[in-house]
């Protein structure tokens, strides 16, 4: 939201807060949820995203429909005349398949087939608008399109979205059920989203609360349910955790938090923030390996 625009909206809010509370918590809400602008702002982003385009072009694209959404998906076949795993891949907030298509690149070389979306409000998917539920429910239906999947990795909002699919903590959203899955700089919790926000365009904190009701409305689920961390206790899937300290956008307490989780193992990578981590070496080595991890499920196969 540029400065012009935000300092309209306050005003807008501040007035309709006392006259009109529930209209200003949905006005609030579409704000909340408005995407942003899908061309790369500065050279370094136009050629990241470029290079990201270029890889896209060598994978089948799959469009499918969510609701009024047309979600792209892109297909990297493997490597191997008959893959042995299919993963699914999901970017961030702001982000888009082309950005993250290094890793579904690496994920692939490994002879995987890779399935990558472009979320609603997104990349090549229509609209201008996401929320958790719109994201959950693209997750679901690409599961039931062009599943089952032995993994999945989500980057930030992405692999908040991930966690919370696999919980099926939203009536009529459906479930979506990976073998296993990696979170990479993403945030285990999402009041803070809300918190940010209010603070930003300058809600009160009776409008903060309806801002939060009106979303778990939307979403049927309560905020408090959106927590990775008992998801991840109760789902017992292998989970791996990757995040960065120098991470500026999401704190890296978030992954701190799984270290609750039995089943999870947290990778800190440091020094490459939060969206250069998504195409570093390193990360997708470690990112890949625990997909592909074949000797790690005989074992869990053979004490049950």
């Amino acid at each position: 939201m540029t400065p012009i625009a935000l300092k309209v909206i306050r005003p807008v809010i501040s007035v309709g807060s006392r006259y009109a509370p529930q209209v200003t918590a949905r006005l609030a809400f579409e704000l909340f949820c408005r995407t942003p602008p899908r061309r790369p702002a500065g050279p370094k982003a136009r050629q990241v995203h470029a290079q990201g385009r270029q890889r896209l072009d060598a994978a089948k694209t799959m469009p499918f429909r969510v609701g009024k959404a047309r979600v792209m998906a892109y297909l990297f076949a493997g490597q191997h005349r008959e893959a042995s795993k299919r993963f699914l891949v999901v970017h961030g907030w702001g982000s888009s398949a082309a950005y993250i298509s290094s890793l579904a690149a690496g994920l692939a070389s490994t002879g995987a087939e890779v399935v990558v979306l472009d979320l609603p409000g997104h990349g090549h998917s229509s609209g201008r608008h996401l929320n958790i539920r719109m994201a959950v429910e693209a997750i679901v239906e690409a599961e039931r399109r062009f599943g089952p999947f032995d993994g999945a990795v989500g980057h930030s909002f992405g692999g908040a979205s991930l966690v919370l699919a696999a919980g099926g903590i939203m009536p009529d959203a459906g479930q979506f059920n990976p073998g296993r899955m990696a979170v990479i700089g993403a945030p285990s919790r999402i009041e803070w989203l809300f918190d940010g926000f209010s603070d930003f365009v300058g809600l009160s904190e009776s409008m903060r609360r309806n801002l939060v009701r009106h979303a778990e409305t939307v979403a049927g689920a309560a905020l408090s349910e959106f927590d990775g961390v008992p998801i991840a206790q109760r789902l017992c899937k292998p989970l791996l955790v990757v995040h960065a300290e120098d991470d500026k956008e999401v704190d890296p307490e978030h992954a701190r938090r799984y270290t609750a989780v039995p089943s999870a193992r947290v990778h800190w990578a440091n020094g490459y923030g939060h969206r250069r981590i998504i195409s570093a070496p390193e990360v997708i080595g470690v990112v890949a390996t625990f997909l592909t991890d074949v000797q790690g499920e005989d074992s869990r196969n053979s004490a049950t």
